[in-house]
């Protein structure tokens, strides 16, 4: 599974600051009570708009407002209408046929089933490089089509006539319909790619729009655009903002400022910013899924080093020296939560009793802080490995909040295991990342965000054959839990629950990560700011429904 998965670059995508305020154009709803006669939304990004081509984003936070799926991601992770507007599965949960409504493109021209055959193997295609097409994995010879190893006309879609798309899978995929609230599953009109060639998707009007709204006034380089209401879209009396202006601020600095001139009604806060401003009465949250945890690498190339990682003792005594509530509330200073698993709370829930999934299958012992626990099992655990003392180097990005994590990290760790020493290597992000794809680290900060809605979005980039799993972390018992849920249970939606709960339990009683704390950011929000979804995974932010009350 590929994803933004070091923290560092997490933190870069993530920190999408959304702003919002009245502007001047009337809107159809002027004449309603509950709103304002300005429907107009000015949001800020931290850079560059990277590609509006949803085969090959690198990552699809607000791109659900101009591209539409199947689905839409709804509130709380819910799965609402999109292009689909039926659908059937077959028994064995291998057979998707969609029934897609009678929508239209931007341009006013017909969205079929064919755009959606035409999008899919085109994004699968290698020459596409598609940062994101790990996600079609399960559908029929995807993985074979992007090893290079079969030809994307062998992809398991099809249409038939104009209103009929199938889907044949190798296998069941229980979270199936959640992915498909992904634009990445959205259709591309072909007529339109051959129309503009190498032009296509290289500025906003070389570009069909399928969603809520389309983009205007973007050439690929600028620092401002704009998201105007799609009167093509199919669910177009829905939408109440006329307008979305987009403009590149890099500095919170800025963006608070301006929030407090009254230019923006919504501005995230950087952790600074946080402690003067909790009391605000505009002070809000909206968290993410998304784990920082710590990194062993079981094949260090320092024998003592791999010997001393390799002990679980002493990666359960690293673990139980942390105070988790220190590092969240005096360290990163925002409103992050402590970790109590490496799959995030609020994520998942039981499909039989409805309980959180991190809530029902924490370990005891594992996330918690206890030094007397902690000393008793390092003493063990040198003992085991004939060590009397123990030096780590510790990887982590330069990027903010990652430098004085670190610090704390060290702090905590020689103060409570004696005989440890921890060097610490703060460097750029590309590096850090580099080095640690390559293996070149004792203990790495790293974290992962969930694509989906589903604990196996987490649990499946820590087996043994996945290429996220730097430290090289391998439990046969672990890959075979993840292995049953995705395969000989994917079909029993309670069975592959209890096999996620076992893989997440195995990975913490084995210690073979160390979860630290989870991604909330802070903001303040103008109260009249009204109806914007936020989701903790996937396609964030879902402005379909927002509006300026009155």
């Amino acid at each position: 599974m590929k994803k933004r998965s070091v923290l560092t670059v997490i933190f870069s995508l993530m920190l999408v600051t959304v702003l919002a305020a009245c502007g001047k154009q009337t809107s159809q709803n002027s004449g309603n009570g509950k709103y304002a006669s300005n429907q107009v939304l000015n949001l800020s990004y931290p850079s560059t708009l990277d590609s509006i081509d949803i085969s090959n984003m690198s990552g699809y936070g607000s791109t659900g407002n101009v591209f539409e799926s199947l689905y839409r991601l709804g509130k709380n992770g819910s799965i609402t209408p999109g292009l689909a507007k039926a659908t059937k599965v077959s028994k064995d949960g291998k057979t998707y046929t969609f029934t897609i409504r009678d929508a239209k493109w931007s341009d006013g021209s017909k969205i079929t089933a064919q755009d959606f055959v035409y999008s899919w193997k085109r994004t699968v295609t290698p020459a596409t490089k598609s940062q994101y097409a790990y996600l079609f994995s399960g559908v029929k010879n995807a993985d074979a089509i992007v090893a290079g190893k079969k030809s994307p006309s062998t992809l398991g879609v099809k249409a038939v006539g104009q209103h009929t798309f199938i889907v044949t899978l190798d296998k069941p995929i229980s979270y199936f319909k959640k992915l498909m609230t992904y634009p990445l599953f959205g259709p591309i009109s072909e007529k339109a790619v051959k129309k503009w060639g190498s032009k296509y998707a290289t500025k906003a009007q070389y570009m069909l729009y399928s969603g809520p709204f389309k983009l205007t006034g973007w050439t690929g380089t600028n620092n401002s655009w704009q998201f105007v209401k799609n009167n093509q879209y199919w669910d177009k009396q829905a939408v109440h903002l006329q307008k979305i202006n987009y403009t590149v601020n890099e500095s919170t600095t800025t963006t608070l400022n301006l929030f407090q001139e009254k230019k923006l009604d919504l501005t995230q806060l950087a952790s600074e910013q946080v402690k003067n401003m909790k009391s605000n009465s505009d002070y809000t949250t909206y968290p993410y899924s998304i784990t920082a945890f710590l990194v062993y690498n079981f094949k260090d190339s320092n024998a003592t080093v791999k010997k001393a990682l390799n002990n679980q003792k002493i990666r359960q005594a690293i673990s139980l020296s942390i105070n988790r509530k220190t590092l969240v509330k005096n360290v990163i200073g925002d409103a992050s939560t402590t970790s109590k698993t490496f799959v995030p709370q609020d994520l998942a829930n039981d499909p039989k009793t409805g309980k959180d999934f991190a809530d029902e299958s924490t370990v005891k012992n594992s996330t918690s802080y206890d030094t007397a626990l902690a000393k008793k099992l390092w003493q063990q655990g040198l003992k085991e490995t004939g060590l009397k003392k123990l030096t780590l180097h510790l990887l982590t990005s330069n990027d903010e909040p990652n430098k004085p994590i670190s610090q704390y990290l060290k702090s905590a760790l020689e103060k409570n295991l004696s005989g440890l020493t921890v060097d610490l290597s703060n460097i750029p992000s590309k590096v850090a990342q580099s080095r640690a794809q390559a293996g070149n680290f004792d203990l790495y900060l790293s974290g992962w965000g969930a694509d989906f809605n589903d604990p196996i979005s987490h649990l499946q980039i820590m087996t043994s054959n996945s290429g996220y799993n730097y430290g090289k972390y391998s439990s046969s018992t672990y890959n075979g839990l993840v292995d049953k849920a995705q395969n000989k249970d994917a079909n029993n939606v309670n069975a592959r629950w209890q096999d996620m709960l076992q893989a997440e339990r195995t990975i913490m009683q084995d210690q073979g990560i160390t979860p630290l704390y989870q991604t909330v950011y802070s903001y303040l929000q103008n109260p009249k700011v009204k109806g914007i979804i936020h989701n903790t995974a996937g396609t964030q932010w879902n402005y379909k429904y927002a509006y300026i009350a009155k």
